[in-house]
């Protein structure tokens, strides 16, 4: 009977033993489920700062872009402009040089001096 007697109080000292490891598990448990609970509800803050920050960063991508866009238009109507003026600085440089060349001259003075006539006095 001793033997029973001893395995029996072995046998409550490891079932008192292991209801302690399950009081301590269900705490340890119970501290880690309120930590997952809590990053969780940190992960959420976060997300929504990302989210946020994104809508953000794409709003003034789009206002970037807009602006640069903007520019370009208003650099392009400048670069024609300018051409523009240089197709007319060029033209007038290739009608003046026409007009003094020698060539020029000749088809210039025909064509702005009419033909003088040739009179002769006669003496009587």
């Amino acid at each position: 009977m001793r033997v029973n007697e001893a395995v029996i109080e072995r046998l409550e000292r490891v079932i008192e033993t292991l209801q302690d490891n399950s009081v301590k598990m269900g705490q340890m448990l119970a501290v880690h489920d309120e930590k997952l609970t809590k990053q969780d509800r940190i992960d959420a803050v976060l997300f929504e700062k990302v989210e946020s920050v994104h809508r953000e960063v794409n709003r003034s991508t789009k206002e970037i872009k807009a602006g640069c866009e903007r520019d370009i238009r208003k650099v392009d109507d400048r670069l024609r402009k300018i051409e523009m003026k240089m197709w007319s600085i060029a033209g007038a440089i290739a009608i003046i040089s026409f007009v003094v060349s020698p060539i020029g001259q000749r088809i210039m003075g025909t064509v702005l001096t009419s033909p003088s006539e040739t009179s002769i006095i006669q003496s009587q």
